[in-house]
């Protein structure tokens, strides 16, 4: 555990000292593919970068981080677009070197300036300003999350006595709360440092009512935020010239399904380190399938005919759960990733309680 900590450390003491280079030296080369040229370097190091750690949870988030979310942004930097250019459309363009490791290396995106609005009238309002409440209710379930993480985790100890269909439901729930809780984690380091006001990262997924809902506006909207402007706009744009504005989305939306599954595929190789079976790919690519076709539907039976939400949304959540269980976990399963990572607890707190009897020893 110890050794793996190290690794860890070191991994995340090369990827800052990078992103200084890129601070102070890609950022005054001309936008473009001399740019570019410039970061391969820096591309070609975070893809590296994870293959120095084993363990599940520093593994994992580290490669997500690094390999996707961090390279797509400077793909965008290389050409003055996306969250780390200072002429972005974003209302807080990287300001200082803090801010600009900040928004390249985590999972977060600043929120946006809303539109001036007139003062309310506070002489008897005894509410809290609405970002204080919102962010109190955001704390609040988040708290709640953890608690229900812990109490999957705690089951687990119960598993040979389970039938295989609960450990399944066991393990979407995991999947989605370990998510969420990694991602918040996160984001804590640069709420307290920087003091920016985050967008969610996630915005309730169960309450999805469509698979354009759950993919577009509720699951993991970090890749959202970072897939749209590389991937989708890119591929929508020339295809309004071929198919027309109408149609554009749809060879879009296939495209960005198809590059999600092939960099969830990576990740899934950095947790594995095995070759892959492609059974991650297809589940992005069958659920682009599938939102394309929502999104054709929509647009053929505008107003005439839709799905009440308490029926569109079980059979949206379920969709997702049941394909889950036959294409996304399937590859974790088979290579132990699911035992490793439920024995990473274990671990967790014998090193955490070693570490405290010897601080009270050392006291």
């Amino acid at each position: 555990m110890e050794g793996e900590i190290n690794s860890f450390i070191k991994v995340w003491i090369a990827s800052i000292t990078s992103l200084c280079y890129c601070y102070f030296i890609v950022s005054h080369i001309p936008r473009g593919i001399i740019r570019l040229l410039s970061l391969l370097p820096i591309i070609y190091l975070f893809i590296i970068l994870p293959f120095n750690l084993h363990s599940f949870h520093l593994g994992g988030p580290t490669s997500f981080y690094l390999v996707w979310l961090a390279n797509f942004k400077l793909l965008l930097f290389s050409f003055d677009h996306g969250p780390l250019s200072s002429s972005s459309s974003h209302s807080h363009p990287p300001n200082s070197l803090l801010h600009f490791i900040s928004i390249a290396l985590l999972p977060i995106m600043v929120k946006q300036d809303p539109p001036p609005q007139t003062p309310p009238n506070t002489k008897n309002n005894t509410d809290p300003p609405p970002q204080i409440a919102t962010r109190v209710h955001r704390s609040a379930l988040l708290a709640i999350k953890a608690l229900l993480l812990a109490m999957v985790i705690r089951i687990y100890d119960y598993r040979q006595h389970l039938d295989p269909n609960v450990i399944l439901a066991l393990y979407c729930c995991h999947v989605y709360l370990g998510i969420e809780l990694t991602l918040a984690i996160s984001a804590v380091p640069v709420r307290a440092m920087l003091g920016l006001e985050l967008e969610p990262q996630f915005h309730e997924p169960y309450l999805a009512t469509s698979l354009q809902d759950f993919w577009g506006r509720r699951w993991n909207l970090m890749v959202t935020s970072i897939v749209r402007p590389t991937v989708y706009h890119p591929i929508r744009h020339v295809s309004t010239g071929i198919l027309g504005r109408k149609w554009a989305p749809v060879p879009a939306i296939l495209t960005t399904f198809l590059v999600s599954g092939l960099m969830h595929e990576i990740i899934f190789f950095y947790l594995t380190r095995v070759s892959p079976t492609w059974e991650v790919t297809w589940f992005f690519v069958l659920h682009g399938i599938c939102t394309a076709a929502e999104v054709v539907a929509k647009k053929v039976l505008t107003g005439r005919w839709q799905l009440h939400r308490a029926v569109s949304g079980p059979l949206t959540v379920g969709f997702v759960a049941v394909t889950g269980v036959w294409l996304f976990l399937p590859q974790m399963m088979r290579n132990g990733v699911d035992l490793k990572a439920i024995g990473e607890y274990s671990i967790l707190v014998d090193f955490v309680s070693d570490k405290l009897y010897w601080l009270k020893d050392s006291l």
